[in-house]
């Protein structure tokens, strides 16, 4: 049985964390898999449930953080590399950039034989400063070099990474999109749609307008506020907007929201009866989809955005700006409305359409379900991942033989 050693740079509620999940537990047993993973940022909300429900029991590298520190980060590599000696892996898999840089370095110098990279997004853009990108888009380049294989979510971001970028040529790149467990976004969803607006009070008839995610600049929440803002002046329906998740930033949105006259409640109040509602990180997002009428996204940077998968999973009509992959996971016009990102005037336009227009939002909704089913599905993904395994472990026995 091959060994496949996974990498992960930490537990927090995302498409990376799932992804890396996901094949850690259903690639038995025709893998044997150990998951590494890193220190999660204090800001990030912790998503232990997720592995603990699969049953896996991951090895712990506090050193390995996002952040740059090469202290630190080189302790993570000389331990990395004791973690390779001991496990003795078939296959290295990283996800994400520190454990890609780590990770593949301890591999490429002790010689493991498949070395794979997937990017889960990246920050080349919207991230850091000029200098800092130019240095860590030639470190890229370098890793890549001693990559067998390198795993892009979505068409648009290959594009980006071979075009844009210059990571790789595209014949080292293989797209093989992110898979979730989605049949729970769409059983019940009267049962838990009526259970949220219980929660939070609210009628029938008012149109709720969610956002999920990291709160964190990349994600560009003033959009949100500036676009909820535009909405509230400019119809006569009932409208409440939710902000789910948590960050870096949710003060600061917090304060646009009181600056553009907003009143809301958050996740410690007994009673939400204002338009905005900050909910900070929850579990239960197929009851909060359910409960909603409009999923939105605003990020100015994305690889495959998980809550857009699971809005349509839910089927419910989304909007949303054009960062990074959006438009290789919605279906344009027929379950999204999209605007480029940063667009404040067409997102707004977009967001009070589909509040005013039932109709569209049910012409929206539609689709949804048996689009992501077909395409982002957990089976699907471990599908095309042992495929990719065994292929590259067959060119690397071919490749033995002949010498």
């Amino acid at each position: 049985m091959p060994k496949v050693l996974r990498i992960l740079n930490r537990l927090s509620v995302g498409g990376p964390l799932l992804n890396a999940a996901y094949l850690t537990h259903y690639m038995s047993p025709e893998f044997e898999t150990l998951l590494v993973v890193g220190q999660s940022e204090s800001h990030e909300k912790a998503a232990d449930y997720v592995i603990e429900r699969l049953g896996i029991k991951p090895v712990f590298l506090p050193e390995m953080e996002r952040s740059i520190n090469f202290f630190r980060d080189y302790k993570a590599y000389l331990k990395m590399k004791k973690i390779i000696r001991d496990f003795r892996p078939d296959i290295v898999h990283s996800h994400a950039a520190k454990p890609g840089m780590i990770g593949r370095m301890a591999a490429k110098n002790l010689k493991v034989p498949v070395i794979v990279h997937t990017y889960h997004g990246h920050v080349f853009h919207s991230y850091f400063g000029k200098m800092k990108t130019k240095a860590i888009i030639r470190a890229e380049r370098y890793m890549a070099r001693h990559s067998d294989a390198i795993i892009a979510i979505s068409e648009q971001q290959k594009r980006e990474l071979v075009e844009d970028f210059r990571i790789a040529p595209s014949g080292k790149f293989h797209i093989i999109p992110l898979g979730l467990e989605l049949d729970k976004f769409h059983d019940n969803k009267e049962e838990k749609r009526e259970k949220f607006r219980k929660e939070f009070g609210i009628d029938e008839d008012t149109i709720v307008i969610t956002i999920i995610g990291r709160m964190v600049p990349v994600k560009d929440h003033r959009l949100f506020i500036d676009a909820f803002t535009y909405v509230l002046q400019n119809t006569t329906r009932k409208v409440k907007a939710f902000i789910v998740g948590d960050g870096e930033t949710r003060r600061e949105i917090e304060e646009r929201a009181e600056n553009n006259g907003l009143k809301f409640s958050t996740e410690k109040s007994f009673r939400h009866p204002h338009p905005l509602v900050f909910t900070s990180w929850r579990q239960d997002i197929d009851v909060v989809n359910a409960g909603s009428d409009i999923i939105a996204l605003t990020s100015l940077n994305e690889g495959t955005p998980v809550s857009l998968i699971e809005a349509q999973a839910a089927n419910k009509p989304i909007v949303s700006t054009l960062a990074g992959g959006v438009r290789d996971v919605v279906l344009e016009n027929e379950t999204a409305l999209l605007s480029e990102t940063g667009d404040l005037e067409n997102f707004s336009k977009n967001l009070l359409r589909l509040v005013e227009d039932d109709e569209l939002r049910k012409r929206l909704s539609q689709k949804g379900y048996d689009h992501v089913m077909a395409h982002f599905s957990y089976q699907r993904l471990v599908h095309d991942t042992k495929k990719l395994y065994f292929d590259l472990l067959e060119k690397k026995k071919s490749a033995f033989q002949e010498k």
